[in-house]
Formats: structure tokens, C-alpha cells, sequence
């Protein structure tokens, strides 16, 4: 008789301070969603810099909040507080990553009210001395420095992809790996020479490894890599280099100048989401449109005279006044010609001429 299957699910809430993602291959499952990893990294590169700035706002008004009520210990001072980081959690929670993830929100937004109604813990958070102190400390210091730590990654995202990556010929873990390489020593010899400082990518994390069902292909099972982390910026950083291992990274597009993303050997500058101003077309139908017509307007007159030369000839060979072999020759002799007239070895006049003669 074969064995039943039993499918265990564990309803795990997080916090934005210690949230826990799975990597398998080329995805990365959050919550119950999966992605190609790198897309989480370019959804918050495609954040509007101003939900940044008002994250940092409302941080900077709940902290003297919840420093005032360590003085005045009034129900009073708690709701003032609770009310200002709710504010701060409305927003953060509804950024990539957090808002596929199960907050644990029953904490979060009642945090104060808990805190007061426990003698011991609103004992400790008054003790310098204390863990509980400490703790609620760090909670203060960790949401001062988010809204930045966000605006840093992106930074550094933003100048390799622009800098370093944008010339690359070719698109692969190979070639991002090298162009990586002179990212990080300019990064680090600017560091040293500026700032008196090393460029570290490394932090805390904790990985383990578990069996894990599929949250979309029934009774298929695989051993993911369970990675908690402690910080946005710690998972994006994590995604981002795990993407480019891949050979997957962020691009700019050329049309919109939003961000996605460039999987395995796939080399496009534009996205395929609607252009602006258009209905139906997309950024990579417009972009191709524009630079088929930008060529046609910088065409050089010797360029000009082989188009017409080559149209001339592929319409003698469509009526049968030419064979397949006549039209290979003369279309490398074509191009041979035009290739004398960019070395300066023909005039324009002389090339015409010698068109003329096909």
C-alpha cells in the first residue's frame, strides 16, 4: 500500500528586522511567491526615491516619541509612539519582499501597549544595564539607519550597472564576474584613499537547509536553502550577487530608464513593459522602431549608396534576372567596395560610380 504523503505547513510570521527567504536554482521564494532571483533587487531599484525619503520622515518623528515615553511612562506617551511607528510600518510593509512575507502584525502595530502591560520587559527597557534596554535601543538605531541602507544599495547598484556592466558585449556570470572585479578595486582603492575605510560585502546571516514542497507544482519537493536575515539591504545584497552568479543582473532601459532584469545570456537594452505614452507597445517594440530609423537618419552617403545598390540587386534576383550565385558575388563585392570607401581608399563619387556598374 503506498504511503499517504503528509504535507506540513508552518504559519511563520516575521518582523522587518528578521524575516527568512528560500533559494532553489535560478528562483527565490518569498512568502508564498517565487521570482527569478535578481527580480526583488530591481523592483526596489525601481522605487520612487520620494516613499524613501518619507519612510526616513516618519522615522525621525517616532523616535523622540518613543524616547519621550522612557521619560513620561504614560499611556498617553505609548499611544503617541504606537500611533508614529505604525506610520513607519505602513510603509515599510508594503515594500518588495515585506509585502509577499506574513508580518507579524498583532507585534508590530501594538508593540507599546504589549510592552507596558509586561511589568519585566517595560522594567528592563528602563535599565540601561539591561538586554531589554538594548534591544529597544537597537530598534530606534535599526529604523534610523533603513530608509539610508536602502539608498546605499541602490547607489551601488545604480554605478555598476552604468559604469561597469553597460559596456559589456556580452552578458554572462563570466563577463559580469569581471566587470565586478574592477567595481570592487576601484571601490576599495576609493575607499582606502577617501574614506580610511574597507569596502565589505559581507554581514550576518542564517542559512539552513530544508526539504520544501513547491507553492505552485503539486507533490514536488526539493531541498531549498532557508536564509534568514536581519536586514533588507542584507537580502538585497545577497540577492543581487547570487543573481549575478547566475548571470542574471539589472539593467537600465534605454526608453522608460526603469529598471529589469537581464536574465542568463540574454542581452537587451529595453523592457517589455508598455512604453509611456503608448497603449499596447512596449519598450523594446518602440526602442526597436527608433533605432532602426536613428540608423537610417546617420547613414553615411556611402552607406546610403550601398543600401540602394543592394535593394537594386535583391530586386533583380527576386525577378529571376539574376541566380543565387550572381547575387552572393555581387553583394560581397558590394560590400567590399564599401568597406575601401570607410577606409578613405574610394571617394563617394568613385563608389557611386563603381555601384553603378552592378
Amino acid at each position: 500500500m503506498a504511503e499517504k504523503q503528509l504535507r506540513i505547513e508552518l504559519d511563520y510570521t516575521y518582523t522587518y528586522d528578521q524575516f527568512t527567504v528560500f533559494f532553489y536554482g535560478d528562483r527565490v521564494f518569498v512568502g508564498k511567491k517565487d521570482y527569478p532571483i535578481g527580480q526583488c533587487c530591481v523592483d526596489v531599484m525601481n522605487l520612487d526615491e520620494a516613499s524613501l525619503g518619507e519612510i526616513d520622515q516618519r522615522v525621525r518623528l517616532f523616535i523622540p516619541a518613543a524616547q519621550k515615553l522612557l521619560i513620561e511612562k504614560t499611556d498617553s506617551a505609548a499611544a503617541l509612539a504606537q500611533e508614529r511607528l505604525n506610520a513607519v510600518w505602513e510603509l515599510i510593509f508594503a515594500l518588495p519582499i515585506y509585502r509577499d512575507l506574513k508580518m507579524d502584525e498583532a507585534c508590530c502595530f501594538h508593540t507599546f501597549r504589549q510592552l507596558m502591560a509586561d511589568r519585566e520587559k517595560w522594567a528592563q527597557v528602563q535599565d540601561p544595564s539591561s538586554e531589554g534596554y538594548a534591544i529597544y535601543q537597537g530598534m530606534m538605531a535599526g529604523l534610523a539607519c533603513f530608509a539610508e541602507s536602502i539608498c546605499v544599495f541602490r547607489q551601488q547598484v545604480m554605478e555598476m550597472t552604468r559604469k561597469y556592466f553597460e559596456p559589456l558585449k556580452q552578458r554572462n556570470s563570466g563577463t559580469y564576474a569581471q566587470a565586478y572585479s574592477r567595481f570592487y578595486a576601484d571601490t576599495l582603492s576609493i575607499g582606502a584613499h577617501i574614506f580610511n575605510d574597507e569596502f565589505e560585502q559581507s554581514f550576518p546571516m542564517e542559512v539552513g537547509f530544508v526539504p520544501m514542497m513547491h507553492p505552485t507544482e503539486e507533490g514536488r519537493i526539493f531541498v531549498a536553502e532557508k536564509s534568514t536575515f536581519n536586514s533588507l539591504a542584507d537580502f538585497l545584497r545577497t540577492e543581487f550577487y547570487r543573481g549575478l552568479a547566475l548571470g542574471n543582473a539589472p539593467r537600465q532601459c534605454h526608453n522608460c530608464g526603469r529598471y529589469f532584469l537581464l536574465t542568463a545570456g540574454y542581452n537587451t537594452c529595453y523592457c517589455n513593459n508598455i512604453a509611456p505614452g503608448e497603449l499596447e507597445r512596449t519598450c523594446r517594440k518602440v526602442g526597436a522602431h527608433r533605432k532602426e530609423a536613428l540608423g537610417k537618419a546617420n547613414r553615411t552617403p556611402a552607406r546610403k549608396e550601398y543600401d540602394r545598390t543592394y535593394n537594386r540587386l535583391k530586386a533583380r534576383k527576386q525577378r529571376g534576372k539574376i541566380s543565387v550565385d550572381e547575387w552572393n558575388a555581387a553583394v560581397t563585392k558590394a560590400q567590399e567596395l564599401l568597406e575601401r570607401s570607410e577606409r578613405g581608399e574610394l571617394t563617394d563619387e568613385e563608389l557611386k560610380r563603381r555601384f553603378e556598374e552592378f
